[in-house]
């Protein structure tokens, strides 16, 4: 399937520091898809921050898609049923949902997205942003890299210096690991070293 036929779920998480990079990437899409569905994770929905208040967030995601977001576990649970969406990004995705999703829990509103979604055997694209990359969730990544219809965005060590276990996705590749995933395919390199 080509992109400028696709339907996509544009899903964010609570990395707020990421937003300002991801929101451009969400205007791209929504240039070069039928349509981009937004969805945003109860925390992200209603957290107000030094990158900018829920409301901002909320107003410019809508904004871009031109409607509404989904941000409850009830409202995410019929994108699987209705087969609202032919792939779905989460970006940014968090340590915590990145756990989740690795185990097949599904008490958030991108959580439940994505399991929805992947009942249809449709992709999944994840951009990792979380400070246990090398820690905690490195099983994580590795599960999910290794799980049927999950594409990873190229990520790599942000801050080795002071923040050694961080990784983040490069947000400028989400757009073409997007076109490569509604290929069956996993954009390469996945790993990516930052100057």
């Amino acid at each position: 399937m080509k992109l400028c036929d696709a339907t996509v779920g544009f899903a964010i998480t609570g990395s707020f520091c990421t937003f300002s990079k991801v929101f451009p990437k969400i205007e791209e899409l929504a240039q070069q898809c039928r349509g981009v569905v937004p969805i945003m994770s109860e925390i992200s929905y209603t957290t107000d921050t030094r990158f900018g208040t829920a409301e901002e967030n909320r107003k410019r995601f809508e904004s871009i898609t031109g409607r509404k977001i989904i941000a409850s576990v009830k409202d995410a649970e019929p994108i699987g049923p209705k087969k609202m969406l032919d792939i779905l990004v989460v970006a940014p995705c968090t340590g915590n949902s990145l756990a989740k999703i690795a185990t097949g829990i599904a008490d958030t509103s991108v959580t439940m997205a994505v399991k929805s979604h992947l009942r249809n055997k449709r992709p999944v694209v994840i951009a990792i942003s979380t400070n246990d990359g090398l820690g905690n969730n490195a099983k994580n990544i590795g599960y999910l890299s290794n799980m049927k219809n999950i594409y990873i965005v190229p990520f790599g060590q942000d801050d080795s210096e002071t923040k050694e276990n961080s990784l983040v996705a490069d947000m400028n590749f989400i757009i073409p690991t997007t076109e490569a995933a509604l290929d069956g395919k996993q954009l390469q390199p996945m790993l990516k070293i930052y100057e």
